[in-house]
Protein backbone atom coordinates (compact mmCIF):
# COMPACT_ATOMS: atom_id res chain seq x y z
CA UNK A 1 0.00 0.00 0.00
CA UNK A 2 1.24 3.72 -0.95
CA UNK A 3 0.35 6.65 1.39
CA UNK A 4 1.58 9.79 -0.19
CA UNK A 5 0.57 13.41 0.72
CA UNK A 6 -0.04 15.50 -1.98
CA UNK A 7 0.21 19.23 -2.55
CA UNK A 8 3.95 19.59 -2.56
CA UNK A 9 5.00 15.89 -3.08
CA UNK A 10 3.07 14.78 -5.82
CA UNK A 11 1.24 18.01 -7.11
CA UNK A 12 2.38 21.07 -7.29
CA UNK A 13 1.12 24.84 -7.95
CA UNK A 14 3.23 27.04 -10.33
CA UNK A 15 4.65 28.80 -7.45
CA UNK A 16 5.77 25.87 -5.81
CA UNK A 17 7.05 23.83 -9.30
CA UNK A 18 10.93 25.15 -8.96
CA UNK A 19 11.77 25.00 -12.18
CA UNK A 20 14.76 25.84 -11.98
CA UNK A 21 16.14 24.86 -15.59
CA UNK A 22 16.53 26.34 -18.87
CA UNK A 23 13.22 26.93 -20.13
CA UNK A 24 13.72 24.94 -23.19
CA UNK A 25 14.23 22.01 -20.65
CA UNK A 26 11.59 22.45 -18.55
CA UNK A 27 9.25 19.00 -18.44
CA UNK A 28 5.47 19.28 -19.75
CA UNK A 29 2.91 19.44 -17.17
CA UNK A 30 -0.57 18.47 -16.63
CA UNK A 31 -3.04 20.28 -15.06
CA UNK A 32 -4.74 18.02 -12.55
CA UNK A 33 -7.01 20.87 -10.27
CA UNK A 34 -9.05 23.37 -11.21
CA UNK A 35 -10.28 25.88 -9.01
CA UNK A 36 -12.11 28.77 -10.02
CA UNK A 37 -11.70 28.23 -13.49
CA UNK A 38 -7.96 28.46 -13.26
CA UNK A 39 -5.67 25.90 -13.56
CA UNK A 40 -4.24 25.22 -9.86
CA UNK A 41 -1.89 21.98 -9.20
CA UNK A 42 0.63 20.09 -12.12
CA UNK A 43 2.34 16.73 -11.81
CA UNK A 44 4.70 16.26 -15.26
CA UNK A 45 3.50 14.10 -17.80
CA UNK A 46 6.18 11.70 -17.15
CA UNK A 47 4.74 11.91 -13.33
CA UNK A 48 1.25 11.56 -14.28
CA UNK A 49 2.56 7.97 -16.51
CA UNK A 50 3.77 6.64 -13.31
CA UNK A 51 1.21 7.57 -11.25
CA UNK A 52 -1.48 5.54 -13.70
CA UNK A 53 1.03 2.58 -13.81
CA UNK A 54 1.54 2.02 -9.77
CA UNK A 55 -2.51 2.55 -9.51
CA UNK A 56 -2.43 -0.75 -11.00
CA UNK A 57 0.28 -2.51 -9.07
CA UNK A 58 0.01 -1.14 -5.13
CA UNK A 59 -3.19 0.12 -3.36
CA UNK A 60 -2.97 3.97 -3.53
CA UNK A 61 -3.89 6.32 -1.40
CA UNK A 62 -3.61 9.66 -1.38
CA UNK A 63 -3.32 11.11 2.03
CA UNK A 64 -3.87 15.05 2.60
CA UNK A 65 -4.82 17.28 5.15
CA UNK A 66 -6.98 19.44 2.67
CA UNK A 67 -10.59 18.69 3.25
CA UNK A 68 -12.75 16.52 1.15
CA UNK A 69 -14.29 19.36 -1.10
CA UNK A 70 -10.64 20.63 -1.83
CA UNK A 71 -9.36 16.66 -2.39
CA UNK A 72 -12.16 16.16 -4.73
CA UNK A 73 -11.42 19.06 -6.93
CA UNK A 74 -8.49 16.87 -7.90
CA UNK A 75 -8.24 14.94 -11.01
CA UNK A 76 -5.65 12.26 -10.42
CA UNK A 77 -4.15 9.93 -13.19
CA UNK A 78 -5.70 6.73 -13.81
CA UNK A 79 -8.57 5.57 -11.95
CA UNK A 80 -10.07 6.65 -8.88
CA UNK A 81 -8.34 5.60 -5.36
CA UNK A 82 -10.67 3.24 -3.76
CA UNK A 83 -9.63 4.51 -0.40
CA UNK A 84 -8.67 8.48 0.24
CA UNK A 85 -7.76 10.20 3.52
CA UNK A 86 -8.58 14.03 4.08
CA UNK A 87 -8.73 16.09 6.86
CA UNK A 88 -5.72 14.71 8.09
CA UNK A 89 -6.74 11.45 9.14
CA UNK A 90 -10.35 12.83 10.03
CA UNK A 91 -12.25 11.06 6.92
CA UNK A 92 -11.03 7.86 5.37
CA UNK A 93 -12.97 7.76 2.02
CA UNK A 94 -14.24 4.53 0.49
CA UNK A 95 -15.23 4.87 -2.82
CA UNK A 96 -15.45 9.00 -2.69
CA UNK A 97 -17.69 8.68 0.61
CA UNK A 98 -16.03 9.03 3.96
CA UNK A 99 -16.52 5.67 6.76
CA UNK A 100 -19.47 7.22 9.39
CA UNK A 101 -17.73 5.00 11.86
CA UNK A 102 -13.99 6.52 11.59
CA UNK A 103 -14.83 9.49 11.80
CA UNK A 104 -17.48 9.29 14.56
CA UNK A 105 -14.50 7.40 16.38
CA UNK A 106 -11.92 10.29 15.47
CA UNK A 107 -14.61 12.93 16.64
CA UNK A 108 -15.00 11.40 20.28
CA UNK A 109 -10.89 11.23 20.78
CA UNK A 110 -10.33 14.62 20.17
CA UNK A 111 -13.17 15.44 22.57
CA UNK A 112 -11.66 13.58 25.09
CA UNK A 113 -7.75 14.29 24.40
CA UNK A 114 -7.77 17.68 23.42
CA UNK A 115 -8.86 21.45 24.07
CA UNK A 116 -12.03 22.11 21.85
CA UNK A 117 -11.78 23.83 18.48
CA UNK A 118 -13.49 26.96 19.69
CA UNK A 119 -10.84 28.05 21.93
CA UNK A 120 -8.15 27.70 19.37
CA UNK A 121 -10.84 30.12 17.09
CA UNK A 122 -10.97 33.02 19.93
CA UNK A 123 -6.77 32.40 20.49
CA UNK A 124 -6.64 33.48 16.71
CA UNK A 125 -9.39 36.19 16.94
CA UNK A 126 -7.65 37.91 19.74
CA UNK A 127 -4.10 37.38 19.00
CA UNK A 128 -4.10 38.33 15.12
CA UNK A 129 -3.62 41.42 13.27
CA UNK A 130 -4.69 42.11 9.49
CA UNK A 131 -2.31 43.44 8.83
CA UNK A 132 -0.31 40.30 8.47
CA UNK A 133 -3.75 37.82 8.52
CA UNK A 134 -5.42 37.68 5.06
CA UNK A 135 -8.41 34.80 6.22
CA UNK A 136 -9.52 32.39 9.26
CA UNK A 137 -10.25 29.39 7.95
CA UNK A 138 -11.69 26.36 9.27
CA UNK A 139 -11.43 23.06 8.23
CA UNK A 140 -14.30 20.02 8.29
CA UNK A 141 -14.92 21.29 12.28
CA UNK A 142 -11.93 19.12 13.15
CA UNK A 143 -8.73 21.91 12.95
CA UNK A 144 -7.99 25.42 11.99
CA UNK A 145 -5.59 27.41 9.84
CA UNK A 146 -4.86 31.05 8.75
CA UNK A 147 -3.54 32.55 5.14
CA UNK A 148 -1.16 34.74 6.03
CA UNK A 149 1.04 37.12 4.51
CA UNK A 150 4.71 34.98 5.37
CA UNK A 151 6.78 38.07 4.72
CA UNK A 152 4.85 39.82 7.54
CA UNK A 153 4.16 37.11 9.96
CA UNK A 154 5.64 37.63 13.39
CA UNK A 155 8.29 34.93 14.32
CA UNK A 156 7.44 35.80 18.17
CA UNK A 157 3.72 35.24 17.26
CA UNK A 158 4.36 31.71 15.89
CA UNK A 159 6.44 30.79 18.74
CA UNK A 160 3.85 31.99 21.52
CA UNK A 161 0.87 29.87 19.65
CA UNK A 162 3.19 26.88 18.84
CA UNK A 163 3.77 26.63 22.97
CA UNK A 164 0.06 27.80 23.91
CA UNK A 165 -1.01 25.57 21.77
CA UNK A 166 1.17 22.76 22.70
CA UNK A 167 -0.20 22.77 26.74
CA UNK A 168 -3.76 22.18 25.22
CA UNK A 169 -3.22 18.83 22.87
CA UNK A 170 -2.30 20.70 19.33
CA UNK A 171 0.40 20.92 17.07
CA UNK A 172 1.06 24.08 15.04
CA UNK A 173 2.29 23.80 11.51
CA UNK A 174 3.80 26.28 9.16
CA UNK A 175 3.51 25.48 5.17
CA UNK A 176 4.14 27.88 2.81
CA UNK A 177 1.06 30.66 3.77
CA UNK A 178 -1.08 28.56 5.73
CA UNK A 179 -0.42 28.07 9.52
CA UNK A 180 -2.22 25.15 10.65
CA UNK A 181 -3.66 24.36 14.35
CA UNK A 182 -4.17 20.19 14.39
CA UNK A 183 -4.82 18.62 17.12
CA UNK A 184 -2.31 15.70 18.52
CA UNK A 185 -4.39 12.60 18.11
CA UNK A 186 -5.78 13.86 14.60
CA UNK A 187 -3.39 11.81 12.26
CA UNK A 188 -2.36 10.86 8.72
CA UNK A 189 -0.30 7.66 9.98
CA UNK A 190 -4.09 6.37 11.92
CA UNK A 191 -5.83 6.36 9.38
CA UNK A 192 -3.25 4.43 7.18
CA UNK A 193 -3.05 2.12 9.59
CA UNK A 194 -6.98 1.68 9.67
CA UNK A 195 -6.76 1.68 5.75
CA UNK A 196 -3.55 -0.92 5.32
CA UNK A 197 -5.49 -3.28 7.80
CA UNK A 198 -8.76 -3.04 5.70
CA UNK A 199 -6.76 -3.80 2.21
CA UNK A 200 -4.48 -6.92 4.21
CA UNK A 201 -1.44 -4.62 2.84
CA UNK A 202 2.04 -6.81 3.50
CA UNK A 203 4.04 -3.53 2.69
CA UNK A 204 3.46 0.35 3.57
CA UNK A 205 5.15 3.31 1.53
CA UNK A 206 5.16 6.82 2.19
CA UNK A 207 6.06 10.55 1.25
CA UNK A 208 5.81 13.74 2.48
CA UNK A 209 7.45 17.16 2.95
CA UNK A 210 5.86 18.76 6.07
CA UNK A 211 5.88 18.58 9.97
CA UNK A 212 2.38 17.28 9.59
CA UNK A 213 3.69 13.87 7.64
CA UNK A 214 5.99 13.23 9.92
CA UNK A 215 4.02 10.40 12.17
CA UNK A 216 2.88 9.31 8.62
CA UNK A 217 6.64 8.46 7.28
CA UNK A 218 7.28 7.52 10.96
CA UNK A 219 4.87 4.98 10.48
CA UNK A 220 5.39 3.39 6.76
CA UNK A 221 8.16 0.68 6.27
CA UNK A 222 9.53 2.66 3.81
CA UNK A 223 9.43 6.72 3.22
CA UNK A 224 10.59 9.43 1.03
CA UNK A 225 10.86 13.26 1.55
CA UNK A 226 11.81 15.92 -0.65
CA UNK A 227 14.43 18.05 -0.70
CA UNK A 228 12.24 20.86 -0.52
CA UNK A 229 9.51 21.66 2.47
CA UNK A 230 9.41 21.58 6.19
CA UNK A 231 11.13 18.29 6.91
CA UNK A 232 13.88 19.09 4.67
CA UNK A 233 14.25 22.78 6.63
CA UNK A 234 14.71 21.43 9.68
CA UNK A 235 16.91 18.72 8.56
CA UNK A 236 14.16 15.86 9.63
CA UNK A 237 14.84 12.18 8.54
CA UNK A 238 14.77 8.69 10.30
CA UNK A 239 16.60 5.37 9.45
CA UNK A 240 14.46 3.93 7.27
CA UNK A 241 13.30 7.37 5.46
CA UNK A 242 15.40 8.42 1.99
CA UNK A 243 16.15 11.80 1.74
CA UNK A 244 15.61 12.85 -1.98
CA UNK A 245 17.86 16.09 -3.34
CA UNK A 246 15.27 16.47 -5.87
CA UNK A 247 12.95 20.00 -5.10
CA UNK A 248 9.89 21.27 -6.59
CA UNK A 249 7.79 19.21 -9.63
CA UNK A 250 10.84 17.11 -10.18
CA UNK A 251 10.42 15.31 -6.58
CA UNK A 252 7.16 14.27 -7.26
CA UNK A 253 8.27 12.59 -10.45
CA UNK A 254 10.89 10.83 -8.45
CA UNK A 255 8.90 9.96 -5.48
CA UNK A 256 6.47 7.82 -7.70
CA UNK A 257 9.66 6.16 -9.46
CA UNK A 258 11.25 5.00 -6.15
CA UNK A 259 7.32 3.83 -4.83
CA UNK A 260 7.29 1.54 -8.09
CA UNK A 261 10.70 0.48 -7.41
CA UNK A 262 9.72 -0.37 -3.85
CA UNK A 263 6.73 -2.17 -4.94
CA UNK A 264 8.25 -4.26 -7.92
CA UNK A 265 10.79 -5.11 -5.26
CA UNK A 266 8.20 -6.24 -2.56
CA UNK A 267 6.25 -8.25 -5.03
CA UNK A 268 9.58 -10.06 -6.22
CA UNK A 269 10.25 -11.74 -2.78
CA UNK A 270 6.54 -12.82 -2.22
CA UNK A 271 6.91 -16.55 -2.07
CA UNK A 272 5.90 -18.16 -5.38
CA UNK A 273 3.39 -21.01 -5.45
CA UNK A 274 4.42 -24.40 -6.06
CA UNK A 275 3.56 -24.06 -10.01
CA UNK A 276 6.38 -21.09 -9.84
CA UNK A 277 3.93 -18.33 -10.29
CA UNK A 278 4.03 -15.66 -7.24
CA UNK A 279 1.30 -16.24 -4.53
CA UNK A 280 -1.57 -13.92 -4.78
CA UNK A 281 -1.79 -10.61 -2.99
CA UNK A 282 -4.07 -9.21 -1.09
CA UNK A 283 -7.39 -7.93 -2.90
CA UNK A 284 -7.40 -3.65 -2.67
CA UNK A 285 -10.74 -3.90 -2.00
Amino acid sequence: MVASDLDRTLIYSSAALALGMPDAQAPRLLSIEVHESKPLSYMTEDAAVLLEKLGAEAVFVPTTTRTRKQYQRIQLPGPAPKYAICANGGHILVDGVSDRDWHQQVVRRLAEECAPLAEIRAYFTATTDLSWVRKHRVAEDLFAYLVVERERLPEKWLKRFGDWAEDRGWTVSLQGRKVYAVPKPLTKSAAMHEVARRCGATLTLAAGDSLLDADLLLAAERAWRPGHGELADTAWTAPHVDVLTERGVAAGEEILRRFRAAVAQHRASVPTQLNGSPAALPDPA
